[in-house]
């Protein structure tokens, strides 16, 4: 028997057991040799999460809708449209919530949480020993696909938010500032469940992602990644171009599948919370909502 996945929420202060979307097939994709292959052959390539993507988009798959809010507990109250007016099951997926729901943390030094999910971070990429599990090394000049770039940032801090199929799926600016363009990196669809992640961490780096550059005032050049899974339809920029944003502004969302949001910080901009510090430092992710405080900007910068 597997060992279950457990993080530490936030809220409740404890540390819970995560109920994994399609847990079985995982285990066997990612834990067996014959799933292994299947992954490679098939799982990991666009043209199956497109196929995936679609069959989400279509008015049939409104009907799993009610039965998913049931399963995993998805709070109806909290949403900003009625769920029995989805007209897809990726409409429901990609939902609004009221502004009330996600309050932004008002302090002007604080960092907001980009995204509801499992956060971990990393408070100097330069000197970290290893990711999750296996002691691999983060390797920053694959994950940006620029050397100087990743030279620049390789001291800096860097925070992984994992989202579950079972989260709010809109990632959010983190600070206010000027975002640029988008940058694409193809690359493959592998999970970005915690179950793929403990057999393959190089996957974050691996998988087709976007990175945007938001020029700050306060926190200089924060870089704002977003990592494509498996049957994730795509990733959808909804910010304008040329703009300033708040912190806490809509970025973007993802249609069906887990995903995962990268946010990194140039070298001694920012601190993070002490509950995330420490429950990072133990190996362990921490369970936080959209808006709610990440850091907090350095003093000695």
């Amino acid at each position: 028997m597997s060992e279950p996945v457990t993080y530490y929420n936030r809220y409740t202060r404890e540390t819970e057991t995560e109920t994994i979307y399609g847990e079985g097939f995982l285990r066997w994709a990612y834990e067996k040799p014959m799933g292994r292959v299947a992954v490679w052959a098939l799982v990991k390539r666009s043209l199956f999460s497109k196929w995936y993507g679609h069959r989400m988009s279509q008015w049939k798959s409104r009907q799993r809708v009610q039965p998913f809010i049931e399963k995993y507990h998805i709070s109806v109250e909290e949403m900003a449209g009625d769920p029995q007016r989805f007209p897809s099951f990726n409409a429901f997926f990609a939902r609004r919530l009221k502004p009330e729901a996600r309050p932004i943390t008002p302090e002007p030094e604080d960092v907001a949480f980009p995204a509801d999910g499992r956060h971990f971070a990393i408070p100097d990429i330069g000197t970290n020993d290893g990711i999750f599990v296996k002691g691999v090394s983060f390797d920053l000049s694959a994950l940006l696909g620029d050397a100087a770039l990743a030279e620049r940032y390789l001291r800096g801090s860097l925070l992984i938010s994992r989202l579950c199929p079972v989260d709010y799926h809109r990632f959010h600016f983190p600070v206010g500032g000027l975002p640029g363009k988008a940058r694409l990196i193809n690359g493959p669809l592998y999970s970005v469940s915690p179950i793929a992640l403990r057999e393959r961490p190089t996957l974050l780096w691996e998988n087709k992602r976007y990175i945007t550059v938001v020029k700050t005032q306060d926190f200089g050049e924060v870089l704002c990644l977003e990592i494509g899974a498996t049957c994730v339809g795509s990733t959808h920029q909804t910010y304008r171009l040329g703009a300033e944003v708040a912190k806490g502004e809509e970025k973007g969302y993802f249609t069906f599948g887990g995903s995962c949001v990268i946010t990194i910080f140039e070298p001694g901009r920012i601190k993070f919370s002490p509950d995330l510090l420490e429950q990072s430092g133990k190996g362990i992710e921490m369970y936080a909502r959209m808006g709610d405080v990440m850091a907090t900007k350095a003093t000695t910068f």
